[in-house]
């Protein structure tokens, strides 16, 4: 008995060698619209659906392959009797392979200046239904939506024929491409629309399947979106190195949301989620031997990200001490020579920073949680003190807080001159957070500056600060005791700030 295919796609890319290869295999080839046409042009012998349906294509399309001869052929269970006999009556030939890779919804989407018209007329409706129906029948047909599977498919072709376990693994992946396209459309809707959804539908690809994950034991994938979010790591090309782990992503991830802050030449330095050295500099150079002196302990096996080009000079002092990561603009050649000799660095050169911010997710026990991302600053700054802040000072308390806000809380970073120089974190109280940062600052803490994430509860953060003679302080204010914190700073005449909004990061 002849077996029959159906192609119907968008992406043609080796469609014809695909069809070709069918052929040779027995298969006859039914086609729709434009595939049809592409591939009689290229010497594949096609049937057209309406000789299939004996029914045109109608409403401009959107009515082609939703028929009883199309969906019978896909759905009906070879050998059962019943089935057998509805097929019989209704003239209905099996299809035994269906091709089908759907409209290009997301690429619409993302077109300039696409209009909501053509975003929905790339609302793929025959292409899902012919899809699941296959996918539902793998026990009889074979289903496509994979481009890398063409190969395997003739492969197994020439070795006798499409195994069962194939044919359900390419139902699974169906059923999986067609759950992210829905998910695709739902997103579109929910976010032109400003609805938060009772069903939240979320897609992603996988990109890595990982070593481990954030410990040997624990087995580990990683999946991105495909919203070309400013220095997302997927976007970024590896120039060197091993895979990354789990562990390497999350560094490095934390490393990127800091640079983001900064459009001015900067160095960001991270250990284990959290800054260890934050810079900027007249050139690459100096914002890393900034960023380096800042914490010349903890750097040692860290992730290092610039928003520059790494030349020779900046890559052999990098190259002088051990680091697991490097994420820059791009690199000289002679710079990539340099550091291309340590065997276990992993080298990235940066995609372009833009300002898609998309919303943060994170895990749960049982869920997750959606926020939007943390894109803001400050609200105003409002000097509560009388001492008022030099512009200097204003320009480290305002570098103070684009880092504060990425260190896990309670956070404070004592700043002087666009260099951290004390950085506390993840302490259960403030004055805890504010003794690690300005012991670890030390002298040069005298005329510093000192950010919070949060506010003060009591004056003792504020004391403690002015014993390291901080110069400034910036936090959001908000707290009962506020005015105890204002007094603190009045008698020790340090200059104080409220920017009016909380920095939290969990």
């Amino acid at each position: 008995m002849t077996k029959r295919a159906l192609i119907s796609v968008s992406d043609k890319t080796n469609i014809v060698e695909f069809a070709k290869g069918l052929e040779k295999y027995g298969f006859e080839i039914i086609s729709t619209g434009g595939t049809f046409t592409y591939l009689k042009n290229n010497g594949v012998a096609c049937i057209s659906i309406e000789d299939v349906t004996h029914f045109p294509e109608i409403l401009e399309g959107r009515v082609k392959t939703l028929h009883p001869k199309i969906h019978g052929g896909l759905l009906s269970k070879r050998g059962n009797e019943l089935h057998n006999k509805h097929v019989a009556e209704n003239n209905i030939e099996y299809i035994d392979l269906v091709c089908v890779n759907l409209y290009p919804f997301e690429a619409t989407v993302k077109k300039e200046g696409v209009s909501e018209e053509e975003i929905i007329e790339n609302i793929d409706i025959g292409g899902p239904s012919m899809l699941r129906s296959a996918a539902k029948n793998f026990n009889d047909v074979t289903v496509v939506t994979d481009i890398r599977d063409y190969d395997r498919i003739l492969n197994e072709l020439e070795n006798g024929g499409i195994t069962l376990a194939t044919r359900r693994s390419l139902a699974i992946k169906v059923f999986n491409t067609t759950a992210s396209y829905d998910a695709a459309i739902a997103n579109y809707f929910n976010k032109a629309d400003n609805l938060i959804p009772e069903k939240l539908t979320l897609s992603y690809t996988l990109e890595d399947t990982l070593r481990y994950g954030e410990n040997p034991h624990q087995k580990a994938y990683h999946y991105v979106q495909d919203n070309n979010e400013s220095y997302a790591l997927q976007n970024a090309v590896q120039l060197y190195g091993k895979e990354m782990s789990y562990n390497n992503i999350q560094d490095a991830s934390a490393a990127l949301d800091i640079l983001a802050e900064f459009d001015e030449i900067a160095c960001v330095a991270v250990k284990h989620m959290n800054p260890c050295g934050v810079a900027i500099g007249k050139d690459v150079f100096e914002a890393y031997s900034r960023a380096y002196d800042a914490d010349p302990v903890s750097i040692f096996g860290g992730i290092v990200a610039v928003n520059g080009v790494v030349d020779k000079a900046t890559a052999e002092k990098m190259h002088s001490i051990f680091l697991e990561i490097i994420l820059a603009v791009d690199y000289d050649d002679e710079a990539l020579e340099i550091l291309t000799k340590k065997k276990n660095l992993r080298i990235y050169k940066l995609g372009d920073k833009n300002n898609n911010h998309e919303q943060q997710i994170k895990s749960v026990r049982g869920g997750i949680l959606v926020q939007d991302f943390n894109s803001e600053l400050a609200e105003s700054y409002e000097v509560v003190t009388d001492k008022q802040p030099t512009k200097e000072q204003m320009s480290d308390l305002e570098f103070g807080l684009k880092v504060v806000k990425h260190v896990k809380s309670n956070a404070i970073v004592v700043v002087k001159n666009g260099q951290t120089l004390g950085i506390g974190a993840g302490q259960m109280n403030r004055v805890g957070s504010c003794k690690i940062a300005l012991e670890q600052a030390g002298a040069l803490a005298d005329g510093a500056v000192l950010a919070s994430d949060a506010f003060f509860p009591m004056r003792d953060s504020a004391d403690l600060a002015a014993e390291y003679n901080i110069a400034a302080i910036v936090q959001p204010g908000g707290s009962i005791r506020d005015q105890e914190s204002i007094d603190a700073c009045n008698e020790k005449g340090v200059a104080m700030l409220f920017s009016k909004i909380r920095h939290f990061k969990h």
